[in-house]
C-alpha cells in the first residue's frame, strides 16, 4: 500500500496524543498529516483540504468525536460526508464503539494504540472499503462486516428501505 499518498487527517485536543499518532504515520511513510484541536476546527480543515482519512479522539471539547462523526456525516454543509473515519478512544466499551458505529464511523481504534493497530485500520478502510447506506435515521459505511449470501431473515440489504450509495 502506497501510505506515502494518503492525506490523514488527526483530531485529538491533546497535543501529545497528536505527536505520537504523528510520528507513527510518518514511521509508515504517510507524508501528509494534518492536525486538529477539536471537532470544529477539524471541519475547517476538510473545507481547505482534500482529507483521505480522518483519525479523531471520541472523548473532546467542545465537540467530541461522535457530534464531529455525526456532522461530517449528515449536516448539509459538510464538505466530505463519505470521508472514512477511525474513532479512537480510551474508553472501549460496548456502548462507546455502539455509539460511534451508529454514527457513521468507519473503523474503531482502542487505545493504548499501537503502530500495528494503526496499520490494520488504515488497510482495511483502503483495501476493504465498505459501501455507505442512507435510511430514514442513518447515513454512513455499511455497519455490517460480513456479506452472508445465505442469510434470509427481516433485515436482508436487497429490498431493505435503505439505499447504497457510491
Amino acid at each position: 500500500m502506497r501510505f506515502d499518498l494518503l492525506k490523514i487527517l488527526l483530531v485529538d485536543d491533546n497535543h501529545h496524543m497528536r505527536i505520537l499518532l504523528s510520528e507513527i504515520l510518518r514511521a509508515i511513510d504517510v507524508k501528509h498529516i494534518y492536525e486538529a484541536a477539536d471537532g470544529a476546527e477539524a471541519l475547517q480543515v476538510l473545507r481547505r483540504e482534500d482529507i483521505d482519512i480522518v483519525m479523531t479522539d471520541l472523548a473532546m471539547q467542545p465537540l467530541d468525536g461522535i457530534d464531529f462523526c455525526r456532522l461530517v456525516r449528515n449536516s448539509p454543509d459538510s464538505p466530505n460526508p463519505m470521508v472514512p473515519i477511525i474513532m479512537i478512544t480510551g474508553h472501549s466499551t460496548l456502548r462507546r464503539i455502539g455509539e460511534a458505529r451508529d454514527v457513521g464511523a468507519n473503523e474503531f481504534l482502542a487505545k493504548p494504540i499501537t503502530a500495528r493497530g494503526i496499520i490494520h485500520r488504515i488497510t482495511e478502510i483502503v483495501e476493504h472499503p465498505r459501501p455507505f447506506i442512507r435510511t430514514p435515521d442513518y447515513f454512513g459505511p455499511d455497519r455490517r462486516r460480513r456479506n452472508d449470501p445465505n442469510y434470509r431473515g427481516p433485515k436482508r440489504r436487497e429490498g431493505e428501505a435503505g439505499v447504497m450509495v457510491d
